[in-house]
């Protein structure tokens, strides 16, 4: 039987998550800064601090621009915002692949100068080895297959995964590999609906979907996507439950106009020399 998430400021672990395998699905976005964890811990299960931050707020063409310096930035924004999600963070590109030590070391560095619940890495069959040896060390990991944003150069662009029966049967093999090296769970990304669905029968830790089925254990969106922010090309499997785009470009439009014609500041937004008790 599926555990029920707590209803109060008790922080979720990865544990408590892993549990949700067929219950309730879980509820998860990305978050990169304090006042918007602030914001959506209350209505979130996870948060995610993801490498995507390197092109949401940062302006890079992929997320192969984020550091390990970076991620625990933005890490440690989060954890001061957020008092309830369990909050991840993604292992940038360059900081594990090479070797299981050198996973462990980054691991360790991120959950030690952030105080995250865990870490996310990506890759399957390949990266079994790196994922066991940080769950070795007492790391809780979130595992990623599918469509692999920082394998977007290797690969030729975002190509949506399980077209064809060897691709997939790797990202079976991935998936299996993933649950065996001890992951608490795993994003799948950009897969074909029925392949996602599949895998999320097949295995025994919780899917987190993202342009995958409505039928893994959870969904993940970029926070920017989802409200609207993303003023580049938002991809298909994103819906916007807000236009923020609009809203901010109006509010610059009026707040321009307003000091052009100095209207603002008005008698409300000055201090005089009568009201010394206002405060800023």
């Amino acid at each position: 039987m599926a555990t029920q998430l707590p209803t109060t400021d008790i922080r979720i672990g990865a544990e408590l998550i892993r549990c949700r395998k067929g219950g309730t699905p879980l509820v998860c976005l990305t978050a990169y800064t304090y006042p918007v964890a602030r914001l959506l811990d209350r209505h979130v299960d996870l948060l995610l601090v993801g490498d995507s931050v390197a092109m949401v707020l940062h302006g890079h063409e992929t997320t192969l621009g984020a550091s390990l310096e970076m991620m625990i930035a933005h890490g440690q924004a989060v954890m001061r915002g957020s008092a309830r999600a369990c909050v991840v963070v993604d292992m940038p590109a360059g900081t594990y692949e090479d070797s299981p030590a050198q996973a462990v070391v980054s691991a360790r560095r991120i959950v030690g100068e952030t105080g995250c619940q865990a870490v996310k890495l990506e890759g399957g069959v390949g990266m079994a080895g790196q994922i066991a040896a940080i769950v070795a060390a007492g790391i809780p990991v979130m595992g990623h297959i599918g469509l692999l944003p920082q394998s977007v150069e290797k690969d030729g662009g975002y190509k949506i995964k399980g077209r064809t029966d060897e691709n997939v049967a790797a990202l079976i093999a991935d998936a299996l590999a993933v649950e065996k090296a001890g992951a608490f769970s795993v994003v799948i990304e950009g897969t074909i609906e029925a392949v996602a669905a599949d895998i999320t029968r097949r295995i025994v830790i919780p899917t987190i979907g993202i342009g995958a089925s409505s039928d893994c254990d959870g969904q993940i969106l970029v926070i920017d996507d989802m409200v609207g922010l993303t003023v580049d090309r938002v991809p298909k499997f994103v819906k916007e439950y807000a236009d923020l785009r609009s809203v901010i470009a109006q509010a610059a439009q009026r707040y321009a106009s307003e000091v052009r014609s100095r209207t603002f500041p008005g008698p409300s937004h000055i201090f005089s020399s009568t009201n010394g008790g206002d405060e800023a």
